[in-house]
């Protein structure tokens, strides 16, 4: 009985060889690229469209890339060069041998025109209020280099000529409600691991321990030698939020006699915290 065992290992090999040869060679290549761009111009194929665009993808991945350092984490960089491919055909459509121009050169800005409109469209802020932000900015870094000194709103509004109800219209609009991923990076644990926003956000409903724990020393500070009923009231008054009458028939005692009791346990417990302070002020530090 013969037992082959080679075979998957065979079929895995054929694919990572598959996966590692190089691209295999177009009859573009042993051409010069400025007959190619002639033969372009004359009749635009698909063929060579393609080629031009495996050619230089290097530089949508480069611009693209560059971009994205300056942008936040939650922005990804192969949006951005999917913006800018769309740059790179538009420059591979309309670029012009005779003008003597690199292609590299005459591409890179229309990449970065396409990745960068991209942006603005993902940008809800318009475009005006941006501006007058970059108006107030520019003008408050003039003001603080000339003076040495943070600058004031007043002398803002004063070096653009706004009123001061127009600036205060212009700081509120340049100061939008901002929105952040959940699952970005916050910073990176011992273990190397990233742990992200959404594994440090607060939640509001779960209960400080130490406010908790403070919170019922409080009660059995205050509540210290009271009688039952005298207990009760400071609970069902400072913690239940219940009045007079309804502590008074609680208690089976008029509304009356439970103000009047009230009264008396304020005053006893002011006097044991004036006791208490004294102590704490003459203990030695």
């Amino acid at each position: 009985m013969t037992i082959t065992q080679s075979t998957p290992r065979t079929r895995s090999s054929s694919r990572i060889k598959a996966r590692t040869l190089p691209p295999e060679p177009t009859p573009y290549d042993d051409r010069p690229v400025e007959e190619l761009w002639r033969e372009y111009a004359d009749g635009p194929s698909e063929s060579l469209r393609n080629y031009f665009m495996e050619r230089y993808l290097h530089l949508v991945r480069y611009n693209a890339e560059r971009i994205h350092a300056r942008l936040p984490d939650e922005v990804d960089v192969e949006d951005l060069m999917s913006a800018g491919l769309f740059g790179l055909m538009d420059a591979i459509d309309a670029f012009d041998l005779e003008r003597k121009v690199k292609f590299e050169t005459y591409c890179a800005p229309r990449i970065r025109g396409a990745i960068l409109d991209e942006l603005r469209s993902m940008d809800w802020v318009p475009r005006l209020v941006r501006h007058r932000t970059s108006r107030i900015e520019q003008a408050r870094q003039r003001i603080e280099m000339r003076e040495g000194r943070r600058a004031t709103d007043t002398e803002i509004a004063g070096q653009l000529g706004l009123p001061s109800e127009e600036f205060d219209k212009y700081k509120r609009d340049g100061q939008p409600v901002m929105t952040i991923s959940i699952t970005r990076r916050a910073f990176s644990s011992d273990s190397g691991r990233d742990v992200r926003e959404i594994d440090v956000i607060k939640d509001e409903a779960q209960v400080n321990p130490v406010s908790e724990a403070q919170r019922r020393d409080l009660k059995e500070l205050m509540t210290k030698g009271l009688s039952r009923a005298e207990r009760l009231i400071v609970i069902l008054y400072y913690y239940e939020g219940m009045t007079m009458k309804e502590i008074g028939a609680t208690l089976d005692l008029s509304e009356s006699r439970v103000s009047q009791m009230h009264s008396s346990i304020l005053q006893r417990l002011k006097s044991q915290m004036q006791h208490r302070m004294r102590d704490i002020s003459a203990e030695p530090r």
